[in-house]
């Protein structure tokens, strides 16, 4: 019996040690009650104002609602502080929601995740954090997905690039980092980028450098092919490129005293064969191109741990956009790829196509609203010469009516004047 309670304890130990850790989750289910969980930062005056909206289209009003950025041209920065943790020897998901409904021309749509020590009330552009992911779009050059990892107070920028979406729609982004230093980018909750923390980032310094003593030879011959030196150019190789042509006459009116000699046009020569060269042939003293010898870096120090950071407490909205109406939604931090995939697809994987159906349903009301409009300015259009032809023709009405009393006017004076003379 000992031995069967001693068992059924251990496996409920590991049970417990199974379950997944939920370190942050918020989808502004509350109204405004997420005021008091996330802190405007006053290091300036005039950051943006966020707002709780679900936007202009949406899945589901209430489930879609999240942070918008509210004014143009401005700097935003609101973050939100959890209980604090280390991911040592655990793995770590960061995922949230990005909507540019606004149809993005320059902005960030991305987080920064900070140690607990973070200022929240002074948080700024230069605030240490540990990680910075998400999409960052800037004209049609720059449209791509952060990931940013901060190793030993250094902020490392990945060398792939990591296209993000650019449309109008919600879409979900998720960061996995390793305990074994591998790495994992998802958009939608499909893999999109993945590999090790040592090989896509200069965290490290190189294991391997060029060493220092080492020169090419001076007789080292890189030339794989060299020229003939039997090959002799033909003694009847130069010709001149051009001629004079041989089928010109001169004109039977042309004077010598007044035109000057007589010379025919230059013409291409045919028999021209251009610049002579020797023929090339195989180097007898190729080496191939020299490569400078590597020797181990004395400077490089492995590290199992590039993943881990000691202190994560706060996730924050640090940004500038030109034009604003991007909506954050959805945030979890987690140590279970399943469970933040499972979540993604019970917020994100719910609302999409609805959302997308109320997008095309507006465009397509937009469009008929726009066509009607157009319809009633072509009407008014057709109408207006038929006004104008009416008021030409009571014009015309007038100018004879005015001309007939003219005419009356002076057959008069004519017979008055003719009864004077008699």
């Amino acid at each position: 019996h000992v031995m069967r309670g001693s068992m059924l304890f251990s496996a409920l130990i590991a049970l417990a040690s199974a379950e997944p850790s939920l370190y942050f989750k918020e989808q502004f289910e509350d109204g405004d009650s997420w005021t008091t969980r996330w802190v405007e930062s006053s290091h300036r005056s005039d950051y943006g104002e966020f707002v709780l909206t679900p936007g202009k289209f949406y899945g589901d009003p209430e489930k879609d609602k999240g942070l918008q950025t509210s004014q143009d041209a401005r700097f935003y920065s609101s973050s939100a502080r959890f209980e604090p943790f280390t991911n040592q020897g655990k793995t770590l998901v960061i995922q949230f929601t990005v909507k540019h409904e606004q149809n993005i021309d320059c902005g960030g749509g991305y987080i920064k995740l900070f140690p607990a020590d973070l200022d929240q009330a002074d948080m700024h552009g230069d605030s240490k954090y540990n990680i910075m992911f998400g999409p960052d779009i800037c004209g049609p050059g720059t449209k791509k997905v952060h990931v940013i990892i901060n190793y030993k107070g250094k902020n490392h920028l990945i060398n792939k690039d990591v296209r993000c979406k650019d449309d109008e729609y919600t879409h979900l982004y998720t960061l996995i980092l390793n305990p074994d230093n591998t790495y994992e980018v998802k958009i939608d909750n499909k893999k999109v980028e993945s590999g090790s923390l040592e090989e896509d980032w200069d965290i490290l310094p190189p294991k391997k450098v060029k060493d220092p003593e080492a020169v090419k030879p001076d007789d080292w011959d890189e030339r794989e092919r060299v020229e003939d030196p039997e090959d002799k150019k033909p003694e009847d190789w130069d010709r001149p490129e051009n001629i004079a042509d041989p089928d010109a006459k001169k004109p039977e009116d042309w004077d010598n005293e007044m035109d000057g000699e007589w010379e025919p046009p230059m013409v291409s020569n045919p028999d021209y064969k251009g610049e002579w060269k020797p023929r090339k042939i195989d180097n007898p003293d190729y080496k191939g191109k020299w490569v400078h010898p590597e020797i181990d870096n004395p400077e490089y120090s492995a590290d199992s741990e590039i993943y881990r950071f000691d202190s994560i407490g706060v996730i924050g909205l640090d940004l500038w956009q030109v034009k604003s109406g991007t909506i954050f939604d959805n945030f979890l931090i987690t140590d279970d790829a399943t469970l933040a995939e499972e979540v993604g697809n019970e917020t994100w994987g719910q609302t999409k196509d609805p959302e997308k159906k109320m997008k095309v349903s507006q465009e397509e009301q937009e469009r008929k609203k726009l066509e009607a409009e157009e319809m009633g300015r072509k009407e008014q259009t057709k109408d207006e010469p038929e006004d104008e032809e009416e008021e030409e023709k009571e014009e015309e009405l007038e100018d004879l009516e005015e001309e007939e009393e003219t005419g009356a006017e002076e057959e008069e004076e004519e017979t008055d004047s003719i009864k004077d003379e008699l």
